[in-house]
C-alpha cells in the first residue's frame, strides 16, 4: 500500500480533522478528483435518515459484515450510548469461501472482529475510494495468518476484499470520515460468514469452521444484548469478549490469558442472549434441519446486483454454491465431524434423535457459469 497507511494512529484532534478533509494536506500527489471524492458531503438522503434516527453525522459509527447474505451494516452511536442501524448496503462483490482468511493471495474474504483508524482511510485508491479494515489482527497473526491490505473498496472487484459500488463506498467513506471528525479514534468492523441466527447455526452446525464461528457467536451475543461497541481481549489463541485487560497489562495473543475483567451484567445478558439461541437451534435441529456445507466457486454478491454481471470481478464464478450434506453415509468427512462434534456439542443429540426421519440426498448441482468476463482492476487498492 500506499504512504498513506504509515501514518500511524495520532492521538490528537487535527488529525481526526485531516481525515475528514480527505488528507488533502497530508498526502502528496493527490489528485482534485480523488480529493473531492474523498470530501464528498453526506447527501440529503442520508442526513435525513439520521435524523429519523436520532444520530448525529459525527456520532460514533459501526460496521457489521455478513458473507453469505452479502450484506454490510452501518449502525450508529444515540446519546444514550448505543447503537442503532443506520443503513444495510448489499455487497457487491466478495470472493473466497466462507472462513476465516489464513494466508495472502487466498482470496478469502476475513472474519473476525477489526479496527479501522484515521490513517487507514486510502482518498487516493485506484478503486474509488476505500479503507483497510485492519486484517490481519492479533487473533489472525496467533494463528499463523499472513496477508495484508484488505479493504472496503468500490468498483466492484473482490480479490479478499468487501467490495461496493462507487456510490455506496462514497457514503460509507463519508460517514467514517465524519465519525473520524467529531472524535471517533477507531471504527469496530465486525465480519461475520452469515448471521448468526439460530437458523444458520443449525444448518451449518458440522461446518469444519464451526468452532471458530461459535467463537464470533459470543461477540454477537454481546452485542445484541448491549447494543454497544463489544469490548475483547486476544490471549490463548482466542477472543475472549466482554473482557477487559488489567490497567497496563500487555496481552500477548498466543500466551495465556491474563487475569481479565468482565461487566457482570454484560456477562449475563450475553448469558442469556446465547441460551435463548442454542434452544432455538436445538428445536430447529430436532424437526429435521440436516447439517449441510456451502461451497462457493469463488465468493458471491447480494442479489439486488444480479444483472449488473459486466460490471462484477470474475462473473463465470457467480453460481449459487454447493450444498453438500454433512450427514451422508458417503461423506466420511462429514462423518468424521459429526463424531467429533457430538463429543463437545449436546445439540447434536437433538439431530440423533431427528435421524431416523431424516432422507439422504445427494449434494445439489451448480447451474453453468455465465460466459461473460471482468478483466481485474489493476493498482493499488
Amino acid at each position: 500500500m500506499n504512504a498513506l497507511f504509515n501514518l500511524g494512529n495520532a492521538p490528537r484532534r487535527p488529525v481526526f480533522a485531516a481525515v475528514a478533509l480527505g488528507l488533502a494536506a497530508a498526502v502528496s500527489g493527490c489528485s482534485d478528483t480523488h480529493v473531492s471524492r474523498a470530501s464528498q458531503p453526506l447527501s440529503r438522503q442520508m442526513l435525513a435518515l439520521m435524523e429519523t434516527k436520532g444520530v448525529a453525522p459525527s456520532s460514533p459509527m459501526l460496521i457489521r459484515g455478513f458473507k453469505k447474505e452479502s450484506e454490510l451494516e452501518v449502525w450508529k452511536m444515540r446519546p444514550d450510548g448505543t447503537y442503532v442501524l443506520l443503513k444495510t448496503f448489499p455487497i457487491c462483490r466478495w470472493s473466497g469461501q466462507l472462513g476465516p482468511k489464513r494466508r495472502e493471495g487466498d482470496r478469502q474474504s476475513p472474519e473476525g472482529f477489526y479496527s479501522i483508524t484515521p490513517a487507514m482511510m486510502n482518498p487516493e485508491s485506484h478503486y474509488y475510494l476505500s479503507f483497510n479494515v485492519g486484517y490481519p489482527n492479533a487473533y489472525d497473526r496467533a494463528h499463523g495468518a499472513t496477508g495484508g491490505s484488505v479493504m472496503v473498496h468500490g468498483i466492484c472487484s473482490s480479490a479478499g476484499c468487501f467490495a461496493m459500488t462507487d456510490a455506496q463506498i462514497a457514503d460509507i467513506y463519508a460517514l467514517a470520515r465524519e465519525s473520524f471528525a467529531g472524535g471517533q479514534r477507531a471504527i469496530q468492523m465486525q465480519s461475520y460468514p452469515f448471521h448468526m441466527d439460530a437458523r444458520n447455526l443449525a444448518k451449518y452446525r458440522l461446518d469444519p469452521n464451526m468452532p471458530f464461528w461459535k467463537e464470533l457467536k459470543k461477540g454477537d451475543d454481546h452485542f445484541e444484548a448491549t447494543k454497544r461497541e463489544v469490548s475483547y481481549a486476544i490471549c490463548n489463541g482466542h477472543y475472549m469478549f466482554g473482557a477487559q485487560a488489567p490497567e497496563g497489562a500487555t496481552l500477548d495473543a498466543s500466551a495465556p490469558c491474563p487475569s481479565l475483567k468482565y461487566d457482570a451484567q454484560v456477562e449475563q445478558r450475553a448469558a442469556a442472549q446465547e441460551r435463548a439461541e442454542k434452544a432455538e437451534v436445538a428445536e430447529i435441529v430436532a424437526r429435521g434441519e440436516r447439517p449441510v456445507r456451502l461451497v462457493y466457486k469463488d465468493g458471491a454478491q447480494n442479489p439486488v446486483f444480479a444483472n449488473r454481471i459486466a460490471e462484477v470481478s470474475h462473473p463465470d464464478a457467480l453460481v449459487p454454491p454447493l450444498e453438500v450434506w454433512m450427514d451422508s453415509p458417503r461423506n466420511g468427512a462429514g462423518a468424521k465431524s459429526r463424531k467429533l462434534a457430538a463429543r463437545n456439542d449436546p445439540l447434536l443429540v437433538a439431530e440423533a434423535q431427528a435421524k431416523a426421519s431424516a432422507q439422504t440426498a445427494p449434494p445439489l448441482s451448480a447451474p453453468p457459469a455465465p460466459a461473460n468476463r471482468f478483466s481485474a482492476l489493476l493498482g493499488s487498492f
